[in-house]
């Protein structure tokens, strides 16, 4: 049997939401919430490592939590709308793999 990481995820993330959450959020509020999330590590990354000054409040902010955030909304979505996560990121993996074969080391840019 091989490991199944995001399927083990989306399994934690359902028993949480059935333990603790009460119900999912409706799909439309969930996808909401992952732009606020997002928003929320794109502000880090623009000042702790883009050129936008970092203010005193932002410097406690863990991006890990944030990227962690990120991940818990796009699991509850995945499991709402009955997708395989996993078997979709080995399918999309595939793909890039196919058709990144040689591309980026022949980029002139990537060096």
């Amino acid at each position: 049997m091989t490991e199944e990481p995001i399927g083990t995820l989306q399994r934690e993330v359902d028993t949480w939401i059935k333990d603790h959450g009460v119900r999912y959020f409706d799909p439309l509020t969930n996808m909401a919430m992952l732009a606020e999330e997002v928003g929320e590590v794109a502000r880090i990354m623009a000042r702790r490592y883009g050129e936008q000054s970092e203010k005193e409040s932002d410097r406690s902010k863990d991006l890990g939590g944030e990227l962690a955030d990120v991940l818990f909304v796009v699991l509850c979505l995945a499991n709402q709308t009955g997708t395989d996560l996993q078997a979709a990121w080995e399918r999309r993996m595939e793909e890039k793999t196919r058709r990144d074969a040689e591309r980026h080391a022949n980029n002139p840019k990537l060096r």
